[in-house]
């Protein structure tokens, strides 16, 4: 492993304190609607070591100090919450294993996952658990990952994976380095008296630094800081203006329970299909999802021509550290109807390269601080309605370069399954050993789940064809 390697295990996750995003996401995890909780779903060749994998997650948790923390919040809302080390953390309580107890077939584990995804962190301990399950077909196992998101974005949790699964089946040799030291334990009490306290001692200085800052560009170039500001407020206004398309007669429902899909879709054939219409694998993905949306309206005799989407765009630069979340949200009007699977590339194609150069793209970051001083009840339903702009959402997380094995085991797939904040659907897609791993999260209240299901599979299927005239 590198040398910088322990530092890299030490800082992810980022600073004590939770971003103003961060902080939203964590308190309003308490309704279905706005909770934030999503599960990797790694599938293993076998079955591996209990003990191995025990000790593998005490001796990464020590490395990760970050995993070992809990989310600790003020008294009152005028600081943000922090990450503190939990006096009392058990292995035991988050990670456990159990055996599917019926006929071990995917459908069953789906069936688990999907339990697992909706059932609530304990908000006093380190906010994610694991489950390793055994008892799947053909000598199988799986290994279920279930962060909350104010841990990190779908970047960093592909970083976290990276760092923590093996090269190989044999074990790596020891690792001798020094335990980094736990970050100082807060109290509510502590917590908001020390942010204040910072707070009175650095603002007279923040404040003027930050006055003669913006002095200092409006006197050297007046007329294009002016202009900033005006781009800036129109971008504002298209960011928060939301997608002119009307609500999926079919696509209904945002109830709490969870149900899961998966399949997979090659790698190298997504990519030639965004390629040939003149996209990225990307917009391969979500056109072909389009696609599938389309055949499952037509089903239902149901045609739309358009609905509103929302996909998360990375805000991540090379400056900031691994893991924590750097993302904002888009929303744009999709293609739904549209039956030429390179005209939706083309559509989808245009929005994220627009999106990617809106200004005001990450707006929230501003709104946050203040939206997060609010009394609980009135945050939850103000971002409960937020989440319910849209009928559809989807995710490519990226891809994973090399293989994983998990204490003996080889991970032969891995599904993400987003959070599915108050929405009939949310679509994640993470790449690993040449394949698209697609996870389906969706809601019971849709009324036909199983033809929701084929209908994506031959949306894709559609958008695959391109690859092969080409």
């Amino acid at each position: 492993m590198p040398s910088n390697d322990a530092d890299t295990l030490s800082s992810w996750g980022g600073g004590q304190d939770l971003s103003a995003w961060e902080a939203l996401m964590w308190r309003t995890g308490g309704d279905y609607r706005t909770r934030s909780t999503g599960v990797i779903v790694e599938l293993l060749d076998t079955e591996p070591d209990w003990d191995r994998l025990v000790a593998a997650h005490d001796r990464f948790t020590q490395r990760v100090p970050r995993l070992r923390e809990r989310v600790v919040e003020p008294t009152l809302p005028l600081v943000p919450p922090a990450w503190s080390p939990d006096p009392h953390f058990d292995l035991t309580y988050h990670l456990q294993r159990v055996r599917l107890p019926g006929d071990g077939s995917i459908a069953e584990l789906q069936t688990l996952a999907a339990q697992f995804a909706a059932r609530p962190l304990d908000p006093e301990r380190p906010p994610w658990e694991a489950l390793l399950v055994l008892g799947i077909t053909g000598g199988q196992a799986a290994y279920l990952f279930k962060p909350h998101h104010s841990l990190s974005d779908g970047i960093g949790l592909l970083q976290l994976l990276d760092l923590a699964h093996g090269h190989s089946r044999e074990p790596g040799p020891a690792d001798d380095r020094p335990i980094p030291e736990a970050r100082r334990t807060e109290s509510p009490e502590g917590l908001l008296v020390n942010r204040l306290t910072d707070k009175v001692v650095s603002a007279p200085g923040d404040a003027l630094r930050e006055a003669f800052h913006v002095a200092g560009r409006f006197a050297g170039d007046p007329i294009g800081t002016v202009t900033e500001a005006v781009k800036f407020a129109m971008s504002l206004r298209r960011v928060l203006t939301s997608p002119d398309a009307p609500h999926s007669p079919a696509l209904t429902g945002s109830g709490s329970a969870y149900r899961l899909d998966t399949f997979d879709v090659p790698f190298a054939e997504l990519k030639a299909a965004g390629r040939a219409g003149g996209g990225s694998v990307n917009d391969a993905f979500l056109a072909g999802l389009l696609g599938g949306v389309r055949r499952y309206h037509e089903r239902l005799s149901l045609p739309v021509d358009f609905i509103p989407m929302a996909i998360p765009v990375s805000l991540r630069t090379d400056n900031d550290p691994m893991g924590a979340n750097k993302f904002a949200g888009a929303r744009f009007v999709a293609p739904a109807g549209e039956p030429d699977p390179k005209t939706r590339i083309a559509t989808i194609h245009k929005f994220i390269a627009a999106a990617r150069l809106e200004p005001a793209l990450g707006f929230l970051d501003l709104l946050a601080p203040v939206l997060s001083r609010l009394p609980r009840i009135a945050l939850t339903r103000i971002a409960g309605g937020m989440t319910g702009l849209s009928d559809l959402q989807a995710s490519n997380l990226g891809a994973i370069g090399r293989s994983l094995y998990l204490a003996g085991a080889r991970v032969t797939r891995i599904y993400p399954m987003g959070p599915r904040p108050g929405i009939p659907a949310m679509i994640t897609m993470l790449t690993y050993d040449g394949t698209c791993c697609i996870a389906v999260n969706f809601d019971d209240a849709i009324a036909e789940p199983t033809v929701f299901a084929t209908c994506l599979r031959e949306g894709l299927d559609e958008v695959l064809e391109l690859a092969k005239a080409n």
